[in-house]
């Protein structure tokens, strides 16, 4: 039996004792699929991976590290990243180790499968600090000044590595199961065990991307999934707490599955403008600077929104003077916008950044015949 105050040592491995995969489940399955599907086909037509995988990631580490409370700004980080990352604020350099630890993750997978040994490297990542798994008594989730608990997970040190063991074993070995509601188990099993003593929730959404890469469903790490749990944040916690009381599981797989479809089919969307904006950006480029640029300075523009004169001069093979040059002319005709950091002058990719930021529309459901 679960009570909140108590440490929930009888927390029982996956899967569930009943059948969660009901026709509602499966219908949202294909639709997610077929939008995953749709994303990983969007991401390999554009000529340059970089684009994405620069910011995206980060992204999502701002957005997973605000479901903590850890707030920053897209701006902040890009500035941090392109800039000096050790004099950003301790919150944005918190993000800035998620999107590490996230990329950390992807390697690692591609290597191997994912095991308790991935976990703590990822958290050990994020918290910039070796990590271990929880050995100390009195972890709980609820109120901090009344001490009033919400749920309180297992602990002792052995019982958490075994929770851990078998929560692997689950991930690799359930074949029967579709691949998405295995990960939305999985992720609701790993929060309930808690092994860490701080960053569970952006560990445990990190593996959810890393998940479906190793499950072959997504090929680079850019699902923006933590901003749909940011959205309906209160809607995520309310879930996973009526999977532990309640057994409600159908209902938390449909949540998570219905987040992976949006996020998808939004970040397609997002990439065809980039595309469209690469091509008008080209156009742009050419009319801006008569005497022809190298060719890899579109793809500098784009893989950051943030450019400084030395990143033109190393990626493009130029002096400075030219690199100073082109940005300028890019600033004068208002294409880029030049932006003072202290001693340090950027350019910024306006448009780019716009387009990266931007609130999101969920999609419609897809419409069926039955």
């Amino acid at each position: 039996m679960w009570t909140a105050d108590k440490p929930f040592n009888s927390l029982p491995d996956l899967p569930p004792p009943i059948d969660v995969e009901s026709k509602h489940v499966l219908k949202q399955v294909t639709e997610a699929r077929a939008a995953l599907a749709s994303l990983d086909q969007a991401a390999r037509r554009i000529p340059n991976p970089s684009v994405l995988l620069n910011s995206i990631p980060l992204l999502e580490a701002q957005a997973s590290s605000e479901i903590e409370n850890i707030v920053t700004t897209a701006d902040e980080l890009f500035t941090a990243d392109q800039l000096d990352a050790e004099s950003a604020r301790p919150e944005a350099k918190e993000a800035l180790r998620y999107r590490a630890a996230l990329l950390d993750g992807v390697r690692s997978v591609r290597q191997r499968p994912l095991s308790t040994n991935t976990l703590i490297a990822i958290c050990s990542t994020l918290q910039a600090r070796e990590m271990r798994v929880r050995d100390l008594a009195g972890t709980f989730i609820g109120n901090p000044v009344t001490r009033e608990a919400i749920y309180t997970p297992p602990e002792g040190q052995r019982l958490l590595l075994e929770r851990l063991d078998a929560w692997a074993r689950f991930a690799h070995s359930n074949a029967t199961l579709d691949p998405l509601v295995l990960m939305a188990l999985a992720h609701y099993q790993f929060e309930a065990i808690h092994p860490f003593s701080d960053g569970n929730g952006r560990t445990g959404r990190i593996v959810n991307i890393l998940l479906l890469i190793e499950r072959g469903l997504l090929s680079e790490p850019i699902l923006y999934l933590s901003r749909y749990i940011i959205q309906n944040k209160s809607e995520y916690y309310r879930l996973l707490l009526a999977v532990t009381a309640e057994a409600s599981w159908e209902e938390w797989v449909s949540f998570m599955l219905e987040g992976i479809r949006q996020t998808a089919l939004s970040t397609v969307e997002k990439i065809d403008d980039i595309q469209l904006l690469h091509r008008e950006m080209q156009a742009e480029l050419r009319a801006a600077l008569p005497g022809g640029a190298n060719a890899d300075l579109l793809d500098v523009l784009f893989e950051q929104p943030f450019c400084r004169i030395t990143t033109v001069m190393e990626r493009c093979g130029v002096s400075r003077p030219t690199a100073t040059k082109w940005l300028k002319l890019l600033a004068e005709a208002e294409i880029l916008v030049p932006l003072k950091l202290g001693k340090s002058l950027i350019f910024v990719n306006g448009r780019f950044f716009s387009l990266l930021t931007r609130s999101e529309r969920a999609p419609e459901p897809t419409p069926t015949l039955f």
